[in-house]
C-alpha cells in the first residue's frame, strides 16, 4: 500500500471519528483524537521519531506536519477510514431488523454508527436520546461479532421507549424485540429489574476491545 493510500484512509478515519464525536454528550466519550491518546498502551510510537503526517483540525481540511502519532491512534484511525463503511453497513442492518419488528407508523427516527468508546467509560453501547435523529454509537470492538445484534436491541430499546432507565417500559420494548428477533427475552425480579435489563441482552466481552479496530479481531 502506497504512503497516499495510507494518508487518505488515515484522514477518513479522522474526519469519521470528528463526525461521531457530535453525537455524543462529552467529546471524551470518542478518545482517539484525545492528545496523548495511546500513551502507556503497548504499542511504540509510529514509524519514526521525528516527524510523520497528521491531519490538523486547526488548518482545515489539508496536511500538515505534525509531532509523531502514537501507533495505536494511527492504526485506529487509519482501520476505521478503510473499513468504516461496512462495519456501519452491518450495523443498520440489524437496525432494520428492529425496525421490523413494529409497524411502520411506530417506528422512530433512529441511526446507528460503530465507534471505539473511551475504553474508562465501560460500556459497550450508547444512546443518545437528546439529538434528532436518536443516534446509537455501538462500540463494536468490546462484544464478540456474533452478538452485534444484541447490542444494536438494546440501544434500539432505549432509542424507541426515550429514556436511559431500564424501567417497566423499557423492558416491555426489549422483551418485544427479543421475540421479533429470535433472542432470548429478558427475565428478572421486581427488586433486581434495573441490574437485570442493563445487562439483557448478555453479549460476550472480547480480551482486547481495541484489537478490532486495528484489524485484530
Amino acid at each position: 500500500m502506497s504512503n497516499v493510500q495510507i494518508d487518505d484512509a488515515y484522514t477518513r478515519g479522522v474526519e469519521y471519528l470528528e463526525m461521531v464525536r457530535c453525537f455524543v454528550l462529552e467529546p471524551r466519550m470518542v478518545d482517539v483524537l484525545e492528545p496523548g491518546f495511546g500513551m502507556g498502551e503497548k504499542y511504540p510510537q509510529l514509524l519514526r521519531e521525528h516527524r510523520t503526517w497528521g491531519y490538523s483540525k486547526g488548518v482545515g481540511m489539508r496536511w500538515c506536519k505534525a509531532p509523531a502519532l502514537r501507533r495505536s491512534h494511527f492504526l485506529i484511525c487509519n482501520w476505521i477510514g478503510e473499513n468504516i463503511d461496512t462495519v456501519n453497513a452491518q450495523l443498520n442492518t440489524y437496525l432494520q431488523a428492529c425496525h421490523e419488528c413494529f409497524h411502520p407508523q411506530e417506528r422512530r427516527d433512529i441511526r446507528v454508527f460503530a465507534v471505539p468508546l473511551a475504553q474508562s467509560l465501560g460500556i459497550d453501547g450508547f444512546c443518545n436520546i437528546l439529538i434528532v435523529p436518536t443516534t446509537i454509537l455501538i462500540d463494536v470492538g468490546r462484544v464478540a461479532q456474533e452478538d452485534w445484534l444484541s447490542l444494536v436491541a438494546h440501544e434500539y430499546a432505549h432509542a424507541h421507549v426515550g429514556t436511559s432507565g431500564h424501567n417497566q417500559q423499557f423492558a416491555s420494548i426489549l422483551c418485544h424485540l427479543c421475540l421479533g428477533l429470535g433472542l432470548e427475552p429478558p427475565t428478572w425480579e421486581a427488586v433486581t429489574m434495573e441490574s437485570s435489563l442493563r445487562t439483557w441482552p448478555y453479549c460476550k466481552s472480547t480480551i482486547n476491545p481495541l484489537g478490532f479496530w486495528i484489524g485484530e479481531g
